[in-house]
């Protein structure tokens, strides 16, 4: 299936979009997708087939991404070969159309044939799948074809009509040399000889006995696939994607396809056709040419033309050299005397400005008393200043000394408030801690003891016989030393029993 695609144009703004009607762009639209798919392979399985009463044929071809609508004319479906139906998987030959009263694009089926089955097709696919993996089918690396080549090199059978269609072809389109390779075109060693052919005309030099080729064209006639297997071999295809010669190929109908037409520059689908596009037409070149010539002709015509109505124009203009040079000569001389004048003119101008400055000058006598008389003035002024500036200055720190004792009278007023504040401050603090001072327990009779390390004993059972221990009484303090064993238990004792037990 050919790979085709036209990229989507660029958006232009819309008041530079023109306006079409239904029927145009539908026009359109059909020109584009056929002019883009004039010849395509779609392989695909049958579905929804349909006979018309009229004997054409109408079903749908879809895998499991899309679903493309297929027509075989009557004319078509009765050389098929085959009866399609339901469930078919084929390989669809044809173009694609638009189908402008339904807004839908179908395929117009020309040939169809089984798929899916045959080894021979698999091989072919799997060959075509490896060999364009390797790149050789890229379009980066296909040879542009030259506009009109001097010598072409034709790859075919010598005996067949091939030749004989390619030189008619050529000798009505435009005369050019053409160089033969004889080669088998099918059968066992064709292959060989293709590729060694194609090889072969690449090493031609080109200042050689033998002129190099500029354009070759590999063709052979039609045939079945087995047939035309010699042009589906590796070994020419490698040879043809290697050829730096621009080839093309021109092997089979229509209809065939071989792996050879995808590494050719250019794929023709007859040999004709393949003639037709080596060369150009002759007449029509000739005629071109002609009306270029003439163009130019009159092109050229035009411009002399204008650039002689220029040059009269500027000839008109010029004045007469006679009186250029009679307009020369009278300022010159005008110059000349005016040379003559000019120093003593200079001279008297200069005489005159130095009288006018000398006196405009003074004696040095006049301006020193001038000078003593302004320096006089300025010290008179200073006088007047620093006296002005000390009464200034005078007022100024009296006025700072009266806001410094203000401020000092304020701030002692504020020192004492803050000071009272404190102390009042303090000494309710320094009650509250007395208050809460455990001597104020101590004057109610109680005692405070404590061991060697000074802290406070808690508990009887805590003191050891014989430790060192300080009992500390609100008026002073008195060191115990613990005799005799610690103090059991309490036990309950009699009515009768009074007494109150020791501390020690």
């Amino acid at each position: 299936m050919s790979d085709l695609f036209t990229p989507p144009p660029e958006p232009r703004p819309a008041a530079n979009v023109p306006e079409y009607s239904v029927g145009e762009l539908a026009g359109r639209l059909r020109r584009t997708v056929e002019e883009a798919f004039a010849f395509v392979r779609v392989r695909g399985e049958i579905s929804g087939f349909k006979r018309h009463s009229s004997g054409h044929l109408y079903f749908a071809l879809k895998d499991a991404e899309a679903v493309l609508d297929a027509v075989c004319w009557r004319g078509q479906a009765a050389r098929l070969g085959l009866a399609p139906e339901d469930g078919m998987e084929v390989i669809a030959t044809g173009r694609l159309t638009t189908y402008p009263g339904r807004s839908k694009y179908q395929m117009v089926v020309e040939r169809i044939e089984l798929a899916g089955q045959g080894a021979l097709l698999k091989m072919l696919e799997d060959r075509r799948k490896r060999l364009a993996a390797e790149g050789l089918f890229d379009a980066a690396r296909k040879p542009a074809l030259p506009f009109l080549p001097r010598v072409i090199g034709v790859v075919t059978s010598p005996t067949g009509a091939v030749i004989r269609d390619i030189l008619h072809r050529l000798a009505e389109r435009f005369p050019s040399r053409v160089l033969l390779w004889p080669v088998a075109v099918q059968g066992e060693g064709a292959a060989a000889q293709v590729a060694a052919a194609i090889r072969g005309f690449n090493a031609l030099p080109p200042d050689g006995a033998v002129p190099r080729p500029d354009l070759l064209i590999v063709a052979r006639g039609g045939g079945s696939l087995e047939d035309l297997m010699a042009f589906n071999e590796e070994e020419v295809v490698r040879a043809a994607a290697a050829s730096a010669i621009p080839l093309i190929s021109a092997v089979g109908h229509e209809t065939d396809t071989t792996l050879i037409d995808f590494a050719a520059a250019l794929r023709a689908p007859t040999p004709t056709a393949a003639a037709e596009k080596a060369v150009p037409v002759r007449a029509e070149l000739i005629a071109g040419v002609a009306e270029l010539g003439g163009r130019l002709v009159g092109a050229a015509q035009r411009r002399l033309e204008d650039l002689r109505q220029r040059l009269g124009g500027l000839v008109r203009a010029l004045p007469h050299p006679r009186r250029l040079i009679d307009d020369g000569a009278l300022r010159l001389d005008d110059r000349a005397e005016r040379l003559r004048n000019a120093l003593p003119n200079l001279l008297t101008r200069r005489g005159a400005e130095l009288d006018r400055l000398a006196a405009r000058l003074r004696h040095p006598r006049e301006r020193l008393a001038a000078e003593a008389a302004r320096l006089a003035l300025l010290a008179t002024r200073l006088d007047h200043g620093r006296a002005s500036l000390c009464a200034a200055e005078t007022a100024r720190i009296e006025r700072d000394r009266l806001r410094l004792d203000q401020a000092g009278r304020r701030l002692g007023a504020a020192a004492g408030r803050g000071l009272a504040d404190r102390a009042a401050r303090l000494d309710t603090v320094a009650r509250l801690l007395e208050s809460c001072s455990y001597r104020r327990v101590l004057e109610r009779g109680f005692a405070l003891v404590q061991d060697e390390a000074g802290q406070p004993v808690q508990s009887a059972a805590a003191i050891a016989p014989g430790a060192a221990l300080t009992v500390e009484f609100a008026d002073g303090r008195v060191a115990v030393t613990a005799a005799g064993e610690p103090p059991r238990s309490p036990r309950r004792r009699g009515k009768g029993d009074q007494r109150q037990p020791t501390l020690l």
